[in-house]
């Protein structure tokens, strides 16, 4: 980070809000605007795409999904840090995301599992985060003209090259076009058979698995895994880059595609020549979030950046097959164009905040997929059925076989 002196003239030149007196974080989007607030984390600065969360629960969660590589989360709830952190409530063990900006400072812990300060937890990992902003400000930014690129930066000092985070900001290319499965995806296969949390014994172990799923990791979350591991199956998990002769010779009785982050379109460039071979097999599949994208790729459907992602814990989302409405967890800026879907491939879910794509299904065999989070750890859980479904698919599947 360059150690130039704040300058307050750099900063009208970029935005019409002035810079507040002990400033120690500044947060400049691509178009000049300019956050000033105090810095928290690690020092130094990041670059990325500005989002935001709505959910009011499940920050340690969010900040180590796989899926928001590359992007700066704003936190639209006030109140962040107040469970503190711990090693059990993450979804990934190095973090994926830039950065973090939140309206208030970080809450002091009040919560029995808390085994370490969000601040000190945010440090260890080299976030860079930003408090004291107006976030409801920036949030109808992002609504009303889509995720920006942005410069987070942490100075304790208080020395700002603001010409310079600016230009970091307006350079970087953004999601689109950009493969990140490969960043945050396993580097070689291995075997998962830890459960879901409960309060009586925390996470547990399968020791009977009835079935045997192999699930591709284009960024998976643990607690999609955990969730597979308590339908009763054993799960290997194996890198984005796998082939289909790769993943069959672990010889599943079903296949998992995991989330992931960036564009689907540029993932797919090695993933589509899998899932195609994979699905003239005739296994049963399930697709959450970027599987759910690239299994569309893979049948013939296409993809579009969203003018507004989806990001958050209150997302509601109709079955289109039985009427009912679930309550979702979501994250995700880009979506399935349903119009694109080819015969023999229907839309199965949909949102009901912008009619967008929420999941297909393939009429002729035990392939299906959802747009948002079923797991939802840690929550909401409305969707937990979708596993079910899943595993009843691959006992009908044995039985046709023999």
């Amino acid at each position: 980070m360059s150690d130039h002196a704040r300058d307050p003239a750099a900063a009208a030149e970029l935005s019409d809000t002035a810079p507040s007196d002990g400033a120690t974080g500044v947060l400049v989007l691509a178009d000049g605007t300019v956050f000033w607030g105090r810095g928290l984390g690690a020092p130094g600065h990041a670059v990325g795409e500005v989002c935001f969360n709505t959910s009011i629960t499940g920050y340690q969660e969010i900040l180590t999904d796989p899926s928001y590589a590359g992007q700066i989360i704003t936190f639209t709830f006030p109140h962040i840090g107040n469970v503190g952190t711990n090693l059990d409530d993450i979804e990934a063990l190095t973090p994926a995301a830039r950065g973090v900006v939140l309206r208030a400072g970080i809450t002091e812990s009040s919560n029995w599992r808390a085994t370490r300060h969000l601040d000190a937890w945010l440090g260890s990992h080299g976030l860079v985060g930003l408090a004291g902003v107006d976030t409801r400000r920036l949030t109808r930014r992002i609504r009303e003209g889509g995720a920006p690129s942005g410069t987070v930066c942490h100075h304790p000092g208080g020395r700002f090259d603001l010409a310079w985070l600016h230009g970091l900001a307006a350079g970087w290319p953004g999601l689109e076009g950009m493969d990140l499965a490969g960043e945050v995806s396993c580097r070689q296969a291995y075997r998962w058979d830890e459960t879901r949390w409960s309060l009586a014994g925390g996470h547990g172990r399968l020791d009977a698995p009835t079935r045997h799923v192999v699930a591709i990791d284009y960024g998976a979350k643990r607690n999609i895994l955990r969730s597979l591991a308590s339908a009763g199956c054993a799960v290997t998990v194996v890198p984005a880059t796998a082939t289909a002769d790769e993943v069959l010779q672990h010889r599943p009785d079903g296949i998992f595609l995991a989330n992931g982050p960036g564009d689907p379109a540029a993932t797919g460039q090695y993933a589509i020549p899998t899932l195609r071979g994979l699905l003239d097999r005739g296994l049963p599949i399930f697709g959450i979030c970027l599987g759910h994208q690239l299994l569309a790729l893979a049948l013939g459907a296409t993809t579009t950046k969203m003018a507004r992602g989806h990001r958050g814990a209150n997302h509601p989302v109709k079955d289109l097959a039985t009427g009912r409405v679930e309550i979702t967890s979501q994250n995700h800026g880009f979506e399935v164009v349903t119009a694109s879907l080819p015969a023999g491939v229907a839309p199965s879910h949909v949102s009901l905040f912008d009619g967008s794509n929420e999941g297909l299904a393939v009429e002729d065999r035990p392939v299906f997929s959802v747009q948002y989070h079923p797991e939802a750890s840690p929550g909401p859980h409305d969707s937990h059925y979708l596993f079910q479904r899943f595993v009843d698919a691959i006992d009908r599947h044995r039985v046709a076989v023999g």
